[in-house]
């Protein structure tokens, strides 16, 4: 009996419509009927009972359905994992991220990768420190990243962007800005950045932290914080206020912090980030299946308004 034969059987019994075994199969509905012709007449007797309006298992069908799907299932797996295997997919992936939005994005992403991949090793989630973003990636703890750009590391490579979020300026409930409805670069001018501590890029804390406004003032920067916790104490104790990606109010929401945007900054955007030198194939079908994510939802995913 081939392979493909006993695969028409049984989806023909868990479907028990010609049509739609053919559709789900890519095959006509003449080479289904004519497969379980043939497999019909192998057994000596009929599997299904056909009608114009209806298609059921025979006593025999039911039986012969219960004694090789076991089988065929354990085949299919082994086929799975051999070709995974095969195609360097079969070990675990661990994929880091460093905002709440990219924690979403990687879940929904590695979903997507187990389905286009069956046999696969598991995804393994892992949130990067704020302070430290390359170095899980860079320790071989991680083998991919959605991190936030810019990456300009020459041992690191980047794909598209796959986020790109509006900012918003987090700063004390008490704050003359937490009256407005937003604020500009300029405003900056007038206070202290709160920065972040550890080994951060200097032109990645630039982009984060402007140190001049668009009218040429100096932003001065204030305490430096690890963690994004210690930032928003920070805030909201009033020692300083932070610009942030606008989708974090919904996951960082304070009583004694307010979030105003940003009309006039560039938004901050995130994508995949791999060591140039552990390229895999594994690599390489998580970012397409980031990319099929992102296709779905017409392009790189945004905040909603109302989070603004």
């Amino acid at each position: 009996m081939e392979r493909r034969d006993l695969e028409i059987f049984l989806t023909l019994a868990h479907e028990l419509h010609f049509g739609r075994t053919a559709e789900r199969l890519h095959v006509s509905q003449a080479r289904v009927s004519q497969s379980i012709k043939q497999l019909e007449r192998r057994i000596g007797t009929a599997l299904f009972a056909r009608t114009s309006r209806r298609v059921e298992l025979t006593p025999v069908g039911r039986q012969f359905l219960e004694d090789v799907r076991p089988g065929y299932d354990l085949i299919k797996a082994g086929l799975e994992r051999a070709v995974a295997a095969g195609r360097g997919l079969a070990e675990p992936l661990r994929v880091g991220f460093s905002s709440p939005l990219a924690g979403e994005l990687v879940l929904a992403a590695a979903s997507v990768y187990g389905e286009r991949n069956p046999g696969a090793g598991e995804v393994l989630l892992h949130e990067t420190p704020l302070n430290d973003p390359y170095g899980l990636l860079r320790s071989g703890a991680l083998d991919l990243l959605l991190a936030q750009y810019p990456v300009a590391e020459a041992d690191l490579r980047t794909g598209p962007v796959l986020i790109s979020d509006t900012r918003v300026l987090a700063v004390a409930g008490r704050h003359r800005f937490a009256r407005r409805a937003c604020v500009t670069l300029d405003d900056l001018a007038t206070e202290k950045l709160l920065s972040l501590s550890g080994p951060v890029p200097d032109y990645w804390l630039d982009h984060l932290l402007p140190r001049t406004t668009p009218g040429g003032r100096t932003v001065a920067r204030g305490t430096a914080a690890a963690t994004r916790q210690e930032l928003l104490a920070l805030v909201g104790a009033g020692q300083g206020v932070h610009p942030t990606a606008a989708h974090e109010v919904r996951y960082y929401a304070r009583p004694n912090v307010t979030y105003v945007p940003i009309t006039d900054a560039p938004p901050l955007e995130y994508g995949l980030t791999w060591r140039t030198a552990t390229e895999t194939s594994r690599i390489r079908a998580f970012g397409e299946a980031a990319a099929e994510v992102v296709r779905r939802d017409n392009g790189p995913a945004r905040v909603c308004a109302e989070c603004r």
